[in-house]
């Protein structure tokens, strides 16, 4: 009784007998996919910087349930026209704002400068501006679509006062439209540029409209899957950004492959038939290991407990899924049905003799000299990543966002010409307390004033500046203490506010106090949200790591190649987190690429950027090592076998990621700081590893090593044997250059 056949052999064959079939599903597939992932981006959502179940996500509980309030997320700037705030006019006129903004849906507090006591907190050092802050109920999206209303509502400028909007909830506000609209114009200026280039690298426009259906396939049905997922989970809008971005450059990358397998079966001999299904069985899982490698290391994101990273973790696997599917069921179909119109228009005559490419005799020059090319490469490497030793991490503030930006320019007012910034207090609360407005309160005030990058206290029994009360507690019944409820809140100064307010936090909340506190507040927020990131980060990269190791080893039988992949992925990302530093943290080129330096990093985005780099590396690798596997299975020679695996792989991994860094890199034209971010390092990072890491590193170990490379303990073997991946090729003359040429040894 003969074995049945292999699931991707039953998967061509079907594909490709019933091409029309796979075909017409494939366009009501695409169909529905653009009808549903078109309206994705009003049903996806925003997110804070919030860490579920943190000392500061419990502070904002009991601040809303005891209190009725929460930390300012929405404030408006006040300036007089002439004289100063404290004008009998224009204190009117600010009184006045402050009632109309208490009337607007889901404003549950509000005060300002003139109903707090004249508080110095909420006016510049001038007095010519003032604050109105309030707080709005209600999670990211439903305040910030409320905001989209009221912030023009009360963007004025009256006879005697202006008014301009600002607060955290506003600028990140304006971070989401600004990205959606950097999302629309990188969806017009890619596609074509794209499409262009594919022409340019295949010779043939049905080719290249081929591969740019099956990523823009991948795009549509990512969206739609995505909108789906949102019935479910919260996910963010930006995951958008991703599934362009991503989509596009998997689903040609995955596509290119299948084409130039389909061309070299075509060449061998085989009707378009038996190519299209031969396709699938070879090239097409060495996708579907591809696919898992990426999809692994971007799943690993549902390891931290924030939507906002989990987001681009269904993000990232609905991109692998329908990439793949498009690439292994969509296009063999197609390829079947119109197969001759993709080959080349005039094949070269030693169309299978690899021997004669020009990455086969550079592969073997690398190689004659492994330590000659590799220890270069690799200093270049390091240097370039050195930047990143000196990594400042901290709290994102306007400057995420360009220099016109309204909220920016609020925010830029307050920072020149105020003291202080109330909405970044710390709010310390305490329930159960026998006397909230006691001296135990006075003397925990007194004491919390007295530490270093505090500005000022304001208790239940009044304000306090170095120790000292210098005010009485304005008349706004409830706002700092109820029955058995106490609440303070801690304004930083000038330099902890520019500094990093983590420090700050960590001082506030070592402070000994006579109850059981919490501290929350924006800057305890970010400071929850970082070490909750960082406390796991650990755990995620040990995933990625050891998910990619098995998976590579799945597919070359060797426990050396995934250790040496391992080190290689990660060299390939040094390049990346060094030029997050010294372009973004240290300001370098940021007049040319048009943003204001902070001179600190927001940490969840290198992270991101880590996991899908790292898996769109691990991507490269497992192209490269498919072929060099096979070809080591046919001759036994490691370096022949080498060479000819990157002249079949290299020239489409150039071609795939100069695409992929092209579509990240239509992000820095964007006027969001993390989407530049994003289209610089992930641009440089792709750019590096095939350019560097898979054409002089690769081969320079791999020569080192030697037979090496493919050893395994025989436990190890065994289970490759039985589950690792093959991919068998058509019949070829043998290298002629061998091992044994390499006359001038490894030097």
């Amino acid at each position: 009784m003969s074995a049945s056949p292999p699931p991707l052999s039953r998967l061509g064959g079907l594909a490709t007998r019933r091409r029309r079939a796979v075909l017409v599903v494939g366009a009501i597939l695409f169909a529905i996919a653009a009808a549903i992932g078109a309206g994705a981006q009003s049903a996806l959502s925003l997110s804070r910087f919030e860490a579920p179940g943190s000392e500061s996500d419990r502070a904002e509980d009991v601040l809303r349930e005891e209190f009725g309030d929460g930390s300012p997320n929405f404030l408006l700037l006040v300036t007089a026209k002439e004289g100063t705030v404290d004008d009998a006019a224009v204190a009117d006129a600010g009184r006045a704002l402050t009632e109309e903004l208490a009337e607007e849906p889901l404003v549950t507090t509000v005060g300002s400068y003139w109903t707090r006591g004249n508080t110095p907190t909420l006016a510049s050092e001038d007095r010519t501006q003032a604050l109105v802050v309030a707080w709005l109920a209600g999670d990211a999206t439903e305040v910030r679509e409320e905001l989209a209303d009221v912030s023009p509502e009360f963007t004025r400028d009256e006879a005697l006062i202006t008014v301009q909007p600002g607060g955290q909830d506003e600028i990140f506000r304006q971070v989401s439209d600004e990205s959606r609209q950097d999302f629309l114009r990188a969806e017009a200026v890619i596609i074509p540029v794209v499409l262009v280039l594919l022409v340019w690298a295949y010779r043939r426009w049905s080719a290249a409209g081929l591969t740019l259906g099956v990523g823009l396939f991948s795009v549509l049905a990512t969206l739609a899957i995505l909108r789906g997922v949102t019935a479910f989970v919260e996910v963010s809008t930006f995951a958008a950004n991703l599934a362009l971005v991503l989509g596009l450059g998997l689903g040609i990358d995955y596509s290119l492959f299948v084409i130039a397998r389909f061309r070299e079966e075509s060449a061998a001999g085989r009707d378009k038939l038996a190519a299209a299904a031969r396709t699938v069985e070879t090239a097409g899982r060495t996708v579907l290991f591809s696919g898992i490698t990426v999809a692994a290391s971007l799943a690993a994101l549902f390891a931290f407990p924030f939507p906002f990273l989990q987001s681009f973790a269904y993000g990232g696997i609905a991109v692998v899924l329908t990439a793949a599917f498009g690439a292994v069921v969509l296009l063999p179909a197609a390829l079947a049905a119109v197969g001759h119109r993709v080959l080349r228009p005039r094949p070269p005559a030693t169309t299978t003799d690899v021997t004669q490419g020009r990455w086969y005799r550079s592969t073997l020059r690398v190689m004659r000299r492994p330590l000659l090319y590799g220890l270069p490469v690799l200093v270049v490497l390091l240097a370039l990543g050195a930047p990143f030793l000196g990594a400042q991490f901290g709290l994102p503030d306007e400057r995420v966002l360009p220099a016109d930006a309204a909220s920016r320019v609020t925010q830029e007012q307050i920072r020149e010409n105020f003291p202080t910034e109330v909405t970044d207090g710390l709010q310390i609360v305490a329930t159960g307390v026998d006397q909230p407005t006691g001296a135990a309160t006075d003397e925990y005030a007194a004491l919390l004033s007295e530490q270093p990058g505090v500005f000022q206290v304001d208790a239940p029994t009044g304000s306090y500046v170095d120790g000292t009360r210098v005010g009485e507690n304005p008349a706004e019944p409830g706002r700092f203490a109820t029955d058995d409820a106490v609440r303070l809140t801690v304004v930083a100064d000038r330099p902890a506010l520019e500094g990093d307010m983590t420090e700050l936090v960590a001082d506030i909340r070592a402070v000994d106090a006579p109850y059981d506190v919490l501290v929350g507040g924006f800057p305890a927020a970010m400071t929850d949200f970082r070490e909750a990131l960082l406390d796991r980060l650990p755990l995620v990269v040990a995933i990625i790591l050891v998910v990619t190791f098995v998976i590579i080893f799945l597919m070359t039988g060797s426990v050396l190649i995934p250790a040496k992949a391992t080190v290689a992925n990660v060299l390939s990302l040094t390049v990346m987190f060094g030029s997050l530093v010294w372009v973004f943290q240290d300001g370098n080129l940021s007049g040319l690429l048009d943003f204001t330096p902070a001179g600190r990093m927001e940490p969840s985005i290198p992270i991101l950027m880590f996991c899908i780099a790292y898996g769109l590396s691990m991507d490269y690798e497992v192209f490269i090592m498919a072929r060099v596997k096979e070809e080591y299975d046919r001759t036994g020679d490691n370096t022949a076998a080498v060479a000819a695996g990157i002249q079949r792989s290299a020239p489409l991994i150039t071609a795939a990621a100069g695409i992929l860094a092209l579509t990240f890199a239509a992000y820095v034209t964007g006027s969001v700081v993390f989407l530049k971010q994003l289209g610089v390092g992930m641009a440089l990072a792709v750019l590096v590893d095939a350019l560097l890491i898979r054409t002089v590193l690769v081969p320079a170990a791999m020569r080192l090593a030697g037979d090496a490379n493919w050893w395994a303990p025989g436990p190890l073997r065994r289970l490759h044997e039985r589950f690792g991946l093959r991919e068998a090729g058509p019949a070829e003359p043998a290298p002629t250059t061998s091992s044994a040429t390499l006359t001038t040894g490894a030097r």
